[in-house]
């Protein structure tokens, strides 16, 4: 599987669903980000995250609200 680094940590909800990939960015000199999925749908029987927020972290996963790095908010989604 392609991936932006070596290792990812994939934290997981008690329903299953993924909430948050922790990583660095290889190609970024190893900039650190966590990624968090939520607004969870279902999409023809099929549940995806509706919105995900990428921000950086420092040290044991501190988390780095300013900036916000990565902000996806999908509308309407429909699989083809």
């Amino acid at each position: 599987m392609k991936s932006h680094c070596k290792e990812q940590v994939s934290c997981f909800g008690p329903d299953g669903l993924l909430r948050r990939q922790d990583y660095t960015v290889d190609i970024l000199g190893d900039a650190t980000e966590l990624n968090y999925a939520f607004d969870y749908r279902d999409v023809d029987g099929i549940i995806v995250p509706a919105k995900r927020r990428v921000y950086a972290y420092e040290g044991y996963y501190q988390l780095v609200k300013e900036p916000l790095l990565v902000g996806i908010d999908m509308g309407e989604i429909t699989l083809l």
